[in-house]
């Protein structure tokens, strides 16, 4: 009788702890940069029993498998290949009821709605953690142009980032010998009077539609045999900087 007793208390006991647990995540979207890496929060206030927990991360929009723990255990065998050695629970603090994902080397694909699901043998929550932004400013286009004197060509320079074009700082392109600036960007505005005298006249960007969509390449118009060698196209912007180079070569 005292042993069914027992049992009784017990069984409720774990009731009372099980029932209605609330899984907290982050208090708004995150922002994270290209490459970093990024803790997604995903917890609880009171530790639930271990031998009945499983905890499923996945993405809400694709229903990817992210990362899962169930039996006591990570299962990295079971996540989805782009985030295989990516994503990691902290599994020292799951008996503590933190259920956060740490995730690395962050990629643009890696934006976007993730869920945090938590399940005991008497209920499941889940929270959703949104990975609104990956900043990032790459800058593109590095190649080998080959022209004859008297030539027109364009030096192909692509800007990616999540900071819109007209709130980039400055774009500028400077021929690598000498440091001469050829063209600068800056602030929205393109400064043709500050061209080195070699290149007033000659260079020019494309249109503001083109650069908004990043396209920053630079005509050279009548080249000339001293315009060979290599053109450099670096961006800027707060703490995020990038360039590329483009080498003029075979004049004659």
């Amino acid at each position: 009788m005292e042993t069914d007793l027992m049992r009784c208390f017990y069984l409720l006991l774990l009731m009372v702890i099980c029932d209605g647990f609330h899984v907290h995540g982050p208090s708004g979207p995150l922002i994270v940069q290209l490459g970093g890496s990024v803790v997604l929060p995903c917890f609880v206030e009171t530790p639930l029993p271990m031998q009945e927990l499983e905890i499923e991360w996945k993405r809400n929009d694709s229903e990817t498998l992210v990362h899962l723990w169930q039996n006591g255990e990570s299962h990295p065998d079971s996540q989805n290949p782009s985030y295989r050695e990516r994503a990691h629970f902290f599994i020292e603090e799951i008996a503590q009821g933190n259920f956060s994902l740490f995730l690395t080397n962050v990629t643009r694909e890696d934006a976007g709605v993730y869920k945090c699901a938590v399940y005991t043998n008497h209920d499941s929550y889940e929270t959703l953690i949104e990975i609104k932004e990956i900043e990032r400013l790459i800058v593109s286009g590095a190649h080998v142009i080959s022209a004859y004197a008297g030539e027109d060509i364009t030096l192909n320079c692509s800007v990616d980032s999540h900071i819109p074009a007209e709130n980039i700082e400055e774009v500028s392109w400077r021929k690598t010998d000498g440091e001469i600036l050829v063209l600068l960007y800056e602030h929205g505005e393109v400064h043709t009077d500050s061209s080195h005298e070699r290149y007033m006249d000659r260079v020019e960007l494309f249109s503001a539609e083109e650069r908004n969509k990043g396209n920053f390449s630079l005509r050279l118009k009548d080249v000339r045999t001293d315009d060979k060698g290599l053109y450099t196209c670096s961006a800027f912007s707060g703490a995020f900087s990038d360039h590329t180079t483009v080498e003029v070569q075979q004049l004659n």
